[in-house]
């Protein structure tokens, strides 16, 4: 992916990014419900605008995390039946689970949407007998790496030039034992 994104950025004219206008979505109740391989048109479109610097996961990797036995992916959905954010997780073998990718549409940002899956995805894997949740977060993303704090995860490792443009990351870990 970033080799494309590479040769495009080489081939178009340079162009200041449009800067998106964000509305805020009515008030609304949320419901977090199993993310499942009948929603992978819809996670795709959410995904391109949560993440909107390239490091979008494509449809092989979705359709992946939907269907691989030890994944577990949760969708929150608006009163009215309209996804609003989802997480996609992997359980690995060692009693770790790695947050593979977590988004929320920016019209439902800063409602507690995101807490709201991390708690729910918490409760499922300590069912489950898991130990621990890990996850990347740019060194940059300073809004996420404070959610994340909130939410019991600590800074463990400083992973230098993690992303596809060279940013370095921070490894966070959360115990749930």
């Amino acid at each position: 992916m970033a080799v494309f994104q590479t040769i495009r950025n080489l081939l178009l004219p340079f162009a200041e990014p449009e800067e998106d206008i964000v509305v805020p979505a009515p008030p609304t109740t949320y419901v977090v419900h199993p993310l499942l391989d009948k929603n992978l048109d819809e996670v795709l479109r959410l995904n391109m605008r949560c993440f909107k610097n390239g490091e979008n996961y494509t449809k092989h990797t979705f359709a992946y995390l939907l269907n691989e036995p030890n994944a577990l992916s949760y969708k929150i959905i608006t009163a009215e039946n309209q996804m609003a954010g989802f997480v996609c997780v992997l359980v690995g073998e060692d009693g770790a689970a790695h947050i593979t990718t977590i988004g929320v549409a920016p019209e439902h940002r800063r409602r507690g949407l995101a807490e709201q899956l991390l708690a729910h995805l918490e409760q499922s894997l300590k069912a489950k007998k898991i130990g621990a949740i890990v996850l990347e977060v740019r060194v940059g993303n300073t809004t996420a790496q404070n959610l994340y704090k909130r939410c019991g995860f600590s800074v463990t490792q400083q992973i230098s030039r993690y992303y596809n443009n060279g940013e370095d990351g921070f490894l966070m870990m959360k115990s749930l034992i």
